[in-house]
Formats: structure tokens, C-alpha cells, sequence
């Protein structure tokens, strides 16, 4: 009997000492949220969330807002995406307008709200023509152009800071010599094109455009929603005509409809650019991800540039 209540009480101790152990290994007992394996991450669309499970990994549990294969834009938030936000470690979106229902639940947050346009070179809205470089640096949030993932130099920007904040430095850098490398594929793919008109359905690429020396050419504005007026799409036929552009690209998200009626007022033909705003249910399953999605993206571009 002494012996058995040796065993138990030891085996009490025992207990003791595990819980204890527990207690002091158990995440938020200090130190930064971010570290925390399983830190709730909330993205507020697919280039956001793919850069955050790229550097967070499996110590993250990394939210997408925006569901497959719809367009961000204009997301609404329903009561749970908004108590997401709010419970969130950290909230990752972009500023300057892009999804106002998230900036004005950001304000809310109890953990870290990270607008990643910051830090970043950015042109106005308007800069999708020629004139791109003269837009540099203009922030003003009525004039912001947000589409700053589609140039890979920018993107590797937001994936650094990212890393900063979750205390990933190693994760994020292997990221970025992976864009490092996206961008010279780029560099080389449309260095030597026939044209360098790139006529697009919308107004997302002026900064591919501006890194890789194109010069955009967008039926409607920064908005996939908005339409031309009448007027203005006689002006953008007669536009294209004269740049003699062969293809004109639309998305996948939207309606194609008006990238058409171009196309066909002006004899050329129609290709996909995709804006990697959001992959749907089918890319996703089949593996696609940002990097395999721009190296498509850049073969599309060469074909209708007619590159060497």
C-alpha cells in the first residue's frame, strides 16, 4: 500500500509537472502574435494570401476574403469576414480604395492592420497610357492605382514586409529570389517584340506595363465594373487601329463582351491576361498559383507582341 501510494503520488507530480510544461510552451505568454503557430492571418484577396502562406508556412492559418474566382474589387463582408477582421492577429489589404468595406473594418482590428501599399512605388489611377512614369510616387488616395502585384520587383516588396512582420526573414527572401527571377524571365521574354502596345479589357497592368517597357491601352479604367461611353469606345477603337495591336486581352473574372466588340471593330483577336486579382475553384485545384499564372501571362504576351 505504501508502494501504491508512492506510485500515485509521484504519478500526481508527474501530472503536475506536464501541465506546467504545457503552460510555459503554450503560444501567447509573450512575445509577438505573429510567431505564434497558428496565428490567424486574414488576407484580403489571392496575391495577399498566396505571399502569406509562402512565408508564414504552417505556422500560420492564413484567411483568403475574397472567395475563389470572384472579383475583389467590390467584395461585401459579411457580419463573420468582419469579426474575422477583428479577432485577426494580422490583417493584410491594400489601401487607396481598393476594397473600402475592409478599410473600414480594419479599424477594428485587435491585432496588426497592415496596408502593404505602403513602401511602395505607386502611380496614379490614370497612369495606363504612355505617360506612366510621369505618375511616380503621386499618392493621394483618390488617384491610387493598387494593381502593384503584377510587377513582380513591387510584389517582392510587399512579400519582404510581410516577412518583417511575421519574423519569416529566411522564408520571405526564398520567395523573393523566386520573383527576382520571374522578372528577369520577363525582362528577357519581351525585350525584343515587334509591338509594345498592350490593349487590355482593364486598366490593371500599368505597372507591368511600366517595368517591361509596354505601353498599356485599357478599354475601361481601374474599375472591371465600368464601361466606356459610346464616344469613348469609337476613340479606343480608333486607338488600337492605329497601334496596330493584333490581340486584344480580357479576364477571366469578368465579361468578355466589350474586349470583343474591340476585337472585332478592329480585326484582331482576343486572349486571356490575367490580372491575378483572384484564381477561381478550377485553377486552384489544379495547382496554379501567382508564379505559374505570370509565367502564362508572359507567354501570352509574347504571342501577341510578336517576341523573339
Amino acid at each position: 500500500q505504501r508502494i501504491a501510494r508512492r506510485v500515485g503520488f509521484r504519478g500526481v507530480k508527474a501530472r503536475i509537472v506536464l501541465i506546467i510544461a504545457a503552460i510555459l510552451v503554450t503560444p501567447g505568454c509573450g512575445g509577438d502574435e505573429a510567431e505564434e503557430a497558428g496565428a490567424r492571418i486574414v488576407a484580403a484577396f489571392y496575391p495577399l494570401a498566396y505571399a502569406a502562406e509562402r512565408v508564414g508556412g504552417a505556422d500560420v492559418d492564413v484567411r483568403n476574403l475574397t472567395p475563389p474566382g470572384a472579383e475583389p474589387h467590390d467584395v461585401e463582408l459579411t457580419a463573420r469576414d468582419v469579426e474575422r477582421v477583428r479577432q485577426a492577429d494580422v490583417v493584410l489589404y491594400l489601401g487607396g480604395g481598393f476594397q473600402p468595406a475592409l478599410e473600414d473594418a480594419v479599424a477594428d482590428v485587435e491585432g496588426e492592420a497592415l496596408d502593404l501599399l505602403g513602401g511602395v512605388r505607386l502611380l496614379r489611377g490614370e497612369a495606363h497610357d504612355e505617360h506612366a512614369e510621369d505618375d511616380e510616387n503621386d499618392e493621394s488616395e483618390s488617384s491610387v492605382d493598387p494593381h502593384v502585384w503584377l510587377d513582380p520587383l513591387r510584389y517582392a516588396t510587399i512579400v519582404e514586409r510581410i516577412g518583417r512582420e511575421l519574423q519569416r526573414p529566411q522564408a520571405a527572401a526564398a520567395v523573393v529570389r523566386e520573383l527576382r527571377q520571374l522578372d528577369r524571365d520577363f525582362r528577357l521574354g519581351l525585350d525584343d517584340c515587334d509591338r509594345r502596345d498592350l490593349v487590355t479589357s482593364h486598366a490593371a497592368f500599368a505597372y507591368l506595363a511600366q517595368r517591361y517597357r509596354l505601353r498599356q491601352i485599357s478599354i475601361s479604367g481601374l474599375s472591371p465594373e465600368s464601361e466606356p461611353t459610346p464616344r469613348e469606345l469609337e476613340e479606343i477603337i480608333e486607338h488600337v487601329e492605329e497601334s496596330g495591336a493584333r490581340t486584344i486581352f480580357f479576364e477571366t473574372l469578368v465579361s468578355p463582351r466589350i474586349a470583343k466588340t474591340v476585337a472585332r471593330e478592329t480585326g484582331a483577336e482576343t486572349a486571356v491576361l490575367n490580372p491575378l486579382e483572384g484564381l477561381t475553384e478550377e485553377e486552384l485545384e489544379s495547382g496554379a498559383n501567382y508564379l505559374t499564372v505570370m509565367r502564362r501571362n508572359l507567354a501570352a504576351l509574347r504571342a501577341a507582341l510578336g517576341c523573339r
